[in-house]
């Protein structure tokens, strides 16, 4: 009896101490700028994760704040953070907290002004306004040039990413369309009549849809005998698809999509390169995306990344980044023959289409029979060379980490010698300094070694001992704890049963050295490797 009595007493505290009081955020889900709960949280070139707003009102201001290690973030690449968005919803539904909420683009421009010092006169074009008068400026903005894929409202460097990748990111702030990305850019790599026409028409995309009208009149112009006709239906498209989600859920049909789909096939420079443009754009609204493929759309743009004009084949890039972002495009693209043209452009496009070609080609192998044809094709080789380009390497490293975590890339990428080739980047620090960078090569590592005498092998040859005790030393914590399994695995089976790992001995004689060392108090031979 009194036992059940202390159970039924520990009962009523367990259930009684979540109330207690409430729990606080973990330190990495806050954005070190805002100090908030991340809603959209981002990778920077640098490694750190920002809130995406933070980074859109830093880059625009020009203004990268000094972080509490001393240092100072670069945020000339912006990838969103997937995974910690994930972790970070996790957490609110398990402790029963509030999900963040989207945050107030001018209260954060307020406090980065207000770190800068400058007392608001930063010298900058680019002002930041509320939703509203963005929205209301759309009508009143003077005429500009649009000619890539989701165009923007406001001029914006385009050294800094690729606008198919920012406009998929945007698009997963439904409630808020300007909130990732409010102002943007006027970048026109070909002033032609076509891109002139798209400004003239660009003011009078504000009015509501009727979905069956409108419709109907975009597939009437797209399907007329004369060619300007349909370059100006086109072009009305895009624009009209640009940041209205509610258009571009409304006129994805699939009749329109047919009619859309023979014009990507056009010869004329500016009508095949807006129609590939308005597709990126249809394709941003994810109850699209699966419709988009189903009605053919993939094969035409396959065909713009093979022969189109090289403007095309940048927004024929976004377009197939963007559907493979949907798991269930993911199979259907790679049977479709996307992978081989996705890989030439990765090599020889332009940055803008070798950057979406790169988060494609991710996307895409997180799918094993994508994997399996990406190996078939020799692509190992080809990617390990472009994890070389400072300005690839974050994002090809992705697809390098996809291919080792199966037997056929492991042995694909050994045979090719990976392990040497990402050793590499991580003892040349300062080169490619990126956090994300370097942890994901020792997650490529960590992968190559799983099960493979060979990989130890190529690990004492490329001196990864040493170089895997810098990185337990000095980066992430995550990179620390692959780094450690590495080490372990290559000291073997030995030592692992001794417990602690001995790692001055393999700082100073190596993965051997240590082996012997610890191999003394258990009476055991040590074998080379």
């Amino acid at each position: 009896m009194g036992g059940n009595g202390k159970f039924s007493r520990w009962k009523i505290s367990f259930h009684r101490a979540p109330s207690a009081a409430k729990k606080e955020p973990p330190q990495e889900f806050l954005c070190p700028i805002s100090n908030s709960l991340m809603f959209d949280p981002a990778i920077v070139s640098s490694g750190q994760t920002f809130e995406r707003a933070c980074v859109d009102i830093c880059r625009d201001l020009k203004f990268a704040p000094t972080l509490s290690d001393g240092s100072k973030p670069d945020f000339s690449t912006v990838i969103p953070n997937l995974a910690l968005k994930k972790a970070i919803l996790g957490w609110c539904s398990k402790t029963g907290s509030g999900h963040p909420s989207p945050p107030d683009n001018s209260e954060i421009e307020s406090t980065i002004r207000s770190l800068s010092g400058s007392g608001g006169t930063l010298e900058s074009p680019k002002i930041r306004v509320s939703e509203k008068e963005l929205l209301k400026g759309v009508t009143e903005t003077p005429p500009i040039l649009l000619s890539h894929a989701a165009t923007e409202l406001n001029s914006r460097d385009l050294n800094l990413s690729s606008s198919s990748e920012e406009s998929v990111i945007a698009n997963s702030t439904p409630l808020l369309p300007f909130a990732t990305r409010p102002s943007c850019f006027s970048y026109s790599s070909s002033p032609s009549t076509s891109s002139e026409f798209v400004a003239e028409e660009g003011s009078r995309n504000t009015a509501s849809i009727n979905s069956s009208s409108e419709d109907e009149n975009f597939i009437t112009k797209m399907r007329s005998l004369d060619v300007y006709e349909q370059e100006q239906a086109v072009i009305q498209l895009r624009k009209k698809t640009r940041t209205s989600e509610e258009a571009r859920a409304a006129l994805c049909s699939e009749r329109l999509l047919l009619a859309l789909k023979q014009l990507l096939n056009s010869r004329y420079t500016a009508l095949q390169t807006n129609a590939a443009a308005a597709m990126v754009n249809l394709s941003l609204e994810k109850g699209n995306k699966v419709k988009i493929v189903r009605a053919g759309m993939v094969p035409p743009l396959i065909d713009i990344l093979k022969s189109g004009y090289e403007e095309s084949r940048e927004h024929a890039a976004g377009a197939i980044f963007s559907l493979a972002l949907e798991d269930d495009n993911k199979t259907a693209i790679g049977v479709l023959g996307a992978l081989p043209p996705l890989l030439h452009e990765l090599r020889s496009g332009t940055r803008r289409s070798r950057h979406d070609s790169a988060l494609a080609l991710y996307h895409l192998t997180l799918v094993q029979s994508n994997r399996a044809k990406v190996i078939r094709l020799g692509a190992a080789a080809a990617l390990l060379g472009l994890l070389k380009d400072r300005d690839l390497a974050a994002r090809v490293v992705l697809t390098v980490c996809n291919l080792a975590a199966c037997d056929e890339g492991r042995a694909a990428l050994l045979d090719v010698n990976a392990v040497d080739c990402l050793v590499g980047l991580l003892r040349n620090r300062a080169e490619f300094s990126s956090e994300s960078t370097r942890e994901n090569c020792v997650a490529a590592l960590h992968s190559l070694s799983d099960r493979s005498l060979r990989f130890k092998g190529l690990a004492r040859d490329t001196g990864a001992a040493e170089v895997l005790m810098d990185v337990v030393k000095a980066d992430s914590e995550r990179a620390r704890e692959k780094a450690r399994r590495i080490l372990e695995g290559l000291r073997g089976p030995e030592t692992a049963e001794d417990g602690e790992v001995d790692w001055e001995a393999v700082m100073k004689g190596g993965v051997t050295q240590a082996r012997h060392r610890v191999g003394k108090s258990s009476n055991r031979n040590s074998t080379e490797f």
